[in-house]
């Protein structure tokens, strides 16, 4: 099951809502979203919470127009997931932006220690093995800019400790939001 809400700071404090990711296919979307959150006030701070229960949570960080910052708790399981993927990005996982083919990409990186980049006893254009190419070059673990939210009360040592399941109530709990974030749970 997901979660995802968006906080905004305002002048007047944290203002939760709950928001629906059907229509976001890309982090370009997710940070528009964010922004018209803040429509009246094009310099607040939105966060976007997203949450996959027990596997990973991410925190988005929209600042005015800036460019989004992204913290994921476990990229590897976020990549097998849709909301996952928003948040993975070409630049976060080192791969060549706009690339067609990501299995070639990957491949080219050598990342399962054969010769030509292909597990021993491959087929070739076997989608199983692609599949678990794609799924071998994402790293296991917190991926992203961990220092997000620093200026707000949360430095980067206690958001790599933070647990998924809990971790968007104790991040909120500690921006002093959460209440506004368990009115849209």
């Amino acid at each position: 099951m997901y979660f995802a809400a968006l906080l905004a700071r305002t002048e007047d404090g944290w203002e939760a809502s709950d928001t629906d990711l059907d229509d976001v296919e890309t982090l370009a979307d997710l940070a528009d979203l964010a922004r018209e959150a803040t429509a009246d006030h094009d310099d607040d701070t939105v966060l976007v919470f997203i949450e996959q229960e027990g596997a990973w949570f991410g925190v988005v960080r929209v600042d005015g127009e800036e460019d989004p910052r992204i913290y994921v708790s476990d990229a590897a399981a976020a990549a097998r997931s849709s909301y996952g993927e928003i948040l993975l990005t070409d630049e976060m996982l080192g791969r060549n932006p706009g690339a067609d083919d990501t299995v070639a990409d990957l491949d080219a990186l050598d990342l399962d220690g054969t010769e030509d980049g292909e597990p021993d006893g491959a087929a070739a254009g076997d989608g199983a093995e692609e599949a678990a190419d794609i799924g071998d070059a994402v790293p296991s673990g917190p991926l992203g800019d961990a220092e997000l939210l620093a200026d707000l009360g949360v430095p980067d040592k206690e958001l790599l400790g933070l647990e998924p399941g809990d971790a968007l109530n104790d991040i909120a709990e500690i921006l002093g939001a959460a209440e506004v974030l368990e009115t849209v749970r």
